[in-house]
């Protein structure tokens, strides 16, 4: 697969309200983690180690502080795009529309794929990396490129084994032996839940005890051809506004939609209970989560505060 054939999309998320208070003045993916980073700093970083230097930022809330940082990090700071750019998408009014709020994942692309699909042909891209803005982990998206080219799917979804305290607060995915999705389900509950546990000893050689991870949930990471994503979202599913509740499901049973299966550390920082136990995390030693490999670095651009003072503490 060529990076410079890859284009990728960083969904910014919604109102961010189960990160509250920490969302009333800046979105989701502003939201600083490990002292001087920010949340899009990961997926931006992730990007460029894997060689995608094509990037769209989707935005709609309190958009402005993660403005300014992507300008201040990845467009001031120094970073070489070449032919790459890096282009932040709010959500506006449209005659049609004026409301012009996104009513989901998929529809916030939707509504900008005139901007999109006019960028794609200029730059011939093949396929389409998305991602979320509130995670923390590593991740080569080269390799679920490579994997997506050579299975030849429409769809690859990156998939995390994770165990029964997690599996419901995620999407699960139900795949055959060759890998190939053959059932999604948001978040699902009670009977649904238990349906959908896989067997994951075949995971055995990359994490310990595969037992307690019977889950296959989406990381939300998904990587699309690019014909595959403009008819799903111009043509076939044109009312639908959600990748992962509505249209992931429907999808699997009329397209070739396959699982890689990542075993490497990954968090949703989408709660204030996940936000803070990931922070504290990052405090252990070793720690599951490391900022400082210098092959794979992470880029921000801190900004120079003075240090926190407490008064009257008890």
């Amino acid at each position: 697969a060529d990076a410079n054939r890859v284009s990728a999309i960083i969904l910014g998320g919604g109102t961010g309200s189960q990160l509250f208070p920490l969302t009333s003045t800046r979105a989701t993916p502003a939201v600083p983690v490990g002292g001087c980073y920010r949340l899009i700093d990961i997926p931006m970083s992730n990007c460029f180690n894997s060689g995608i230097n094509k990037i769209f930022v989707m935005s709609q809330f309190n958009s402005t502080s993660l403005n300014r940082h992507i300008h201040r990090t990845y467009l001031e700071g120094g970073i070489n795009f070449a032919d790459g750019s890096v282009q932040v998408i709010a959500a506006t009014q449209m005659p049609e529309e004026p409301a012009g709020w996104f009513q989901g994942t998929a529809d916030s692309i939707r509504k900008f794929i005139w901007v999109l699909e006019d960028y794609y042909s200029h730059k011939s891209i093949d396929n389409i990396v998305i991602l979320s803005g509130d995670q923390l982990y590593r991740m080569n998206y080269m390799e679920l490129v490579q994997k997506h080219v050579e299975d030849d799917a429409d769809i690859t979804i990156s998939c995390a084994p994770v165990d029964e305290s997690r599996a419901s607060k995620n999407g699960l995915v139900k795949i055959d032996h060759t890998g190939r999705v053959l059932q999604f389900f948001e978040k699902p509950k009670g009977a649904d839940l238990n349906s959908m546990s896989v067997e994951t000893n075949f995971l055995s050689y990359a994490i310990d005890d595969a037992q307690k991870y019977p889950y296959l949930a989406s990381m939300g990471i998904y990587v699309f051809k690019k014909d595959a994503l403009l008819d799903l979202l111009k043509s076939k599913y044109t009312q639908l506004h959600d990748f992962g509740s509505e249209i992931l499901p429907r999808a699997v049973l009329d397209h070739s939609v396959q699982a890689c299966i990542f075993t490497g550390y990954w968090e949703d920082v989408g709660t204030i209970k996940s936000f803070f136990d990931a922070n504290l995390a990052l405090t252990e030693q070793p720690s599951k989560f490391d900022f400082y490999d210098p092959k794979t670095p992470f880029f921000t651009a801190p900004r120079c505060l003075p240090p926190t003072q407490l008064d009257k503490c008890k």
